[in-house]
């Protein structure tokens, strides 16, 4: 008799995974986004970042609306909650976290979606560590 338990903690795992995944991506590209801000201060230019660090139709509402410290900023703290939300997901430490880390992980798209997805159906893997 085969039980869902272990399908269940497959698919936290693979949510916690997921979001530590695409966190380490979103802290990269604002590491990548401050050095380009860095290296046209520097050489006296003027600051604009490139459309390849956004999905097409993002870049004309997301570069055009926030400031460069924002998306910079804003990328690297959505990364590194990402990255603590999928580590307490693998640990099975803190539900409320291991959501928040899997929202963050939103930004970029399907894997974000799988991730809270996936988070959401392993709900039952907190409860039974607590209790």
């Amino acid at each position: 008799m085969a039980s869902s338990d272990g399908h269940r903690s497959a698919l936290l795992t693979a949510g916690g995974i997921l979001s530590i995944v695409v966190g380490v991506f979103e802290v990269i590209l604002g590491v990548i986004m401050a050095g380009l801000v860095i290296s046209a201060v520097v050489q006296g230019g003027v600051v604009a970042l490139p459309g390849w660090l956004l999905p097409r139709g993002l870049v004309e509402i997301f570069v055009g609306l926030t400031p460069t410290w924002l998306r910079i900023s804003g990328s690297i703290v959505l990364g590194v909650v990402a990255i603590a939300g999928g580590i307490s997901a693998l640990r099975r430490k803190s539900y409320g976290l291991s959501l928040a880390g899997a929202i963050c992980a939103l930004v970029l798209g399907f894997a974000g979606i799988l991730a809270v997805i996936f988070v959401v159906l392993g709900k039952r893997e907190f409860d039974r560590v607590r209790g």
